[in-house]
């Protein structure tokens, strides 16, 4: 089992950058694949992206390739998304979620989230 507490949401101008952290609490931290989600006013989740548990594997969506990294510190148990050259339609709540095996796949931990809002 393992618990995800996401941090680091905001108001931000479009243009600007964020960081979004994920501290995971509980057993063998550095196990599970993580990844990051969001979910917009009035849609469904959607993936933004994962890093596997080495950190040597990351995976984006398309609409934030070059824009996002997501990286990892399993010394400090937290899974961080960077998120450059924000747009309004980054607007979303963002989940860290984790999941055992490979970073695709259906996730089996979630946390709250935290709210991104990106002002045009």
């Amino acid at each position: 089992q393992v618990q995800l507490v996401e941090s680091g949401g905001g108001l931000v101008q479009a243009g600007g950058s964020l960081r979004l952290s994920c501290a995971a609490s509980g057993r063998a931290f550095s196990r599970y694949a993580m990844g990051w989600f969001r979910q917009a006013p009035g849609k469904e989740r959607e993936f933004v992206a994962a890093v596997s548990w080495s950190g040597g594997n990351t995976y984006y969506a398309d609409s934030v390739k070059g824009r996002f990294t997501i990286s990892r510190d399993n010394a400090k148990n937290t899974v961080y998304l960077q998120m450059n050259s924000l747009k309004p339609e980054d607007t979303a709540v963002y989940y860290c979620a984790a999941r055992g095996g490979p970073a695709l796949g259906q996730y089996d931990y979630w946390g709250l989230g935290t709210r991104v809002t990106v002002s045009s």
